[in-house]
């Protein structure tokens, strides 16, 4: 097998992640919700560990929902017809960015909710 440049090796992680935001609404909508989690940050001066708590949830959601996105298109592709197996891995993959989304929301009170009422008082 001939070695990929490391351009085509980029290349075909940007399709991947154009086909994520193309195709998964889900994707779509957490990528909002962190440009809103990113603005929030800025407005209200969070400190620099705050930021590091903040791009690690931001992070984990994206990438557990590609994840599962992966998890799904490979489950089609081997299992097209109803299966338990198949319905198992895929509300599995599923649970994992349900998780990876509680714990960002838990991590969003902890980092805004100081800031804010500060800001609102």
């Amino acid at each position: 097998m001939k070695q990929r440049s490391i351009v085509d090796v980029f290349r075909n992680a940007m399709e991947g992640l154009m086909y994520g935001f193309r195709t998964q609404r889900n994707l779509r909508v957490h990528a909002v919700l962190a440009l809103i989690a990113v603005t929030a940050g800025w407005l209200l001066d969070i400190s620099r560990t705050d930021w590091m708590f903040v791009c690690l949830a931001i992070g984990s959601v994206m990438v557990t929902e590609l994840l599962n996105t992966a998890i799904e298109l490979v489950v089609d592709l081997a299992s097209p017809e109803i299966h338990p197996l198949a319905k198992a891995a895929k509300d599995t993959a599923a649970g994992a960015v349900l998780l990876a989304a509680v714990f960002a929301v838990i991590i969003g009170i902890f980092v805004y909710l100081k800031p804010f009422t500060r800001w609102l008082l």
